[in-house]
């Protein structure tokens, strides 16, 4: 340079004046070209002074003089130069200091070689940038072929906005953005640079209807999701709103205790209870602490928004859980129960709910009691409560205990009636007839009502002389009217012994005489029982019994079920009700005289009185196929 200055003066003006032009012109240019314009013009000069009268200057000289320093010297130096300038790699970002302004540039030193230009729309974000203040560039590359440093102030940005995104989320740190526009389902954030989804529900714990009022303010937001491969950036400003209110909830329940009473707003209501705010933390009253009397809904005892104070029943430090109660800051309707009321007294209520065992009377409001359905009805038949009781119907009953400290009481509505136990062996003496209705079977008997809340059991073997029966139900069905005569009576445990075979005499006394040992009688195989024998059906509906072996016919065949044969009487036992006949004798003995048949029904007056002899036997007959014709 010092040449430059030498060599100056020896120029004429117009080449003053060209050298100023080309310095002028490579202001928008980098300090490398700059020197080799000025090297081309000093070029151009020297040429031109060839021809010029300055014949008489010592180059030589010169150029001598330039060439004083020693090649270690030289390295030396250059080095010096060297180390005092940033060693630059491409895709870097460095920082550098603004230096200029054009009009569609920025010019940057970075302290290299050469400066670098950046375009003016990168940083028209920042309209109060100023020469002299530090910026962040992007090193494309250090030669785009001209000797030109290439600076990219935008990826620069990205590129650190990335780094600061990536280090805030992972320190679960609180940075502010600028909320640039909306979008479908939320708004768009920008962060260093970077555009940002805020998801609609994760601007505020409350709902939000209008979007287009946060657009073009600034708020603090926590990073709450990125994905690296597709460079997508989710914020949140609920989440900061949500630690705070953490925070708080912490403090408040570090001060509570049970018992206290506390002033809340009523904030949602639903149908299992109430949530009560209490200046930061949520607090539930469940719909069985709103009101010591039954209530449907919540709704019927609290209004959204409405103030009421609260006690705290409970509450749980680390889920944040806190139960309140309504209820507990009146007096329990117990304790303004009557106190004279005692067992036996009457009362009167409404019905406020019914189960399946009971139904429950509200004597005040918050005091009830339980009628069981045992207590509804005398009757033994256990039903269910909704066949006597209905939700609101106003009852009276009678108290059967009353617990003032398990607050508990037992009511009932059949005391109101009188027991029909009381004079049952009046009513009910045993011997008397009277009729009664099927209400169920069992596999010994049938249960039969003579009236409400008197029952009575018929044993199997009380329902007929004659006949043999499995289960109740081929004699009867549920609902049908039997006569029945009163066996026993147990009125300790209120149970009636019925029969209805004794409304008849039994036909077993007279039976004796017609079915005698060796008389023959047509019967009928009703049953086969394979290989051990068949029941067969007599006269005037008689079962008997005839081994395998005694219905053999005379061809040697076996009787089949269906057949009518003639049978003689074996055996004849009144006292256990067993008849076992032969038909097998019929041939193998000789027959008796037709007078023994039943056909004529007449026997040996030698050996047997029968009712025939009686003159009788017509009328006994008749009766018994009357009987018959009946069931």
């Amino acid at each position: 340079m010092e040449n430059e200055k030498n060599f100056q003066p020896e120029m004429n003006q117009n080449e003053v004046d060209k050298t100023e032009e080309i310095s002028n012109e490579s202001e928008a240019l980098s300090i490398d070209e700059d020197v080799k314009l000025i090297e081309e013009a000093s070029d151009a000069v020297e040429a031109k002074q060839e021809n010029t009268e300055n014949d008489d200057f010592d180059w030589d000289a010169l150029l001598k003089e330039t060439r004083e320093y020693k090649e270690e010297e030289r390295k030396k130096l250059e080095e010096k130069y060297t180390a005092s300038m940033n060693v630059l790699q491409d895709k870097e970002v460095i920082e550098g200091t603004v230096i200029g302004f054009g009009e569609r540039e920025v010019f940057v030193n970075i302290n290299y070689k050469s400066d670098g230009v950046i375009p003016l729309s990168e940083v028209r974000y920042n309209p109060d940038l100023k020469i002299g203040d530090k910026i962040e560039v992007y090193v494309e590359s250090q030669d785009d072929g001209t000797g030109q440093l290439i600076l990219s102030h935008k990826k620069a940005r990205i590129l650190s906005a990335w780094n600061k995104i990536n280090e805030l989320y992972d320190k679960n740190e609180i940075v502010q953005g600028y909320i640039k526009s909306r979008t479908k389902g939320g708004l768009i954030v920008d962060l260093f640079g970077i555009d940002c989804f805020l998801p609609g529900s994760q601007i505020d714990i409350k709902p939000i209807k209008d979007y287009d009022a946060f657009v073009g303010t600034t708020m603090d937001f926590k990073i709450v999701k990125i994905n690296q491969e597709f460079k997508n950036v989710v914020v949140s400003h609920k989440a900061i709103i949500e630690e705070e209110i953490e925070a708080q909830k912490s403090e408040i329940i570090s001060k509570l205790e049970k018992g206290q009473v506390l002033e809340g707003e009523v904030k949602n209501i639903t149908s299992y209870g109430v949530f009560i705010d209490l200046g930061g933390i949520d607090g539930l009253i469940h719909i069985t602490d709103l009101s010591w009397g039954r209530i449907n809904h919540p709704e019927e005892i609290v209004q959204l928004e409405q103030k009421l104070n609260v006690v705290i029943l409970d509450f749980d430090e680390h889920k944040k859980r806190i139960a309140l109660g309504l209820k507990q800051l009146t007096p329990h309707p117990w304790d303004l129960l009557d106190p004279n009321l005692k067992a036996g007294d009457k009362v009167s209520g409404k019905i406020v709910a019914i189960a399946d065992y009971g139904a429950f009377i509200e004597i005040i409001p918050g005091v009830e009691g339980l009628i069981h359905v045992s207590e509804m009805s005398w009757s033994q038949h256990l039903r269910s409560a909704q066949d006597f009781l209905k939700t609101g119907d106003t009852v009276e009953a009678i108290i059967l205990s009353i617990d003032r400290e398990e607050r508990k009481m037992s009511l009932g509505i059949k005391q109101l009636l009188p027991d029909p136990w009381v004079n049952i062996k009046e009513k009910y003496p045993v011997g008397s007839k009277h009729k009664a209705k099927v209400r169920n079977f069992t596999t010994f008997g049938v249960f039969v009502e003579l009236e409400e809340g008197v029952d009575g059991l018929i044993h199997i073997s009380d329902l007929s002389w004659t006949k043999k029966i499995k289960h109740p139900s081929e004699f009867c069905k549920i609902g049908d009217e039997l006569e029945v005569v009163v066996l026993e009576i147990d009125t300790d445990n209120r149970r009636l012994s019925l029969g209805h075979k004794q409304i008849e005499e039994n036909p077993w006394e007279v039976y004796e005489t017609v079915f005698t040992p060796d008389s023959i009688h047509q019967g009928k195989i009703i049953e086969s029982r394979k290989d051990k024998g068949a029941i067969i059906e007599l006269p005037y509906g008689m079962e008997a019994y005839a081994p395998a072996s005694q219905l053999i016919k005379e061809d040697k065949t076996k009787a089949k079920s269906g057949e009518t044969l003639d049978f003689m009487i074996v055996e004849f036992n009144k006292d256990t009700k067993k008849i076992i006949v032969s038909h097998t004798r019929t041939w193998e003995t000789p027959k008796p005289s037709k007078s023994k048949k039943t056909k004529t029904a007449q026997s040996d007056s030698s050996t047997h009185t029968t009712l025939a002899d009686l003159g009788i036997f017509d009328d006994i007959k008749e009766q018994l196929n009357n009987n018959e014709d009946k069931k």
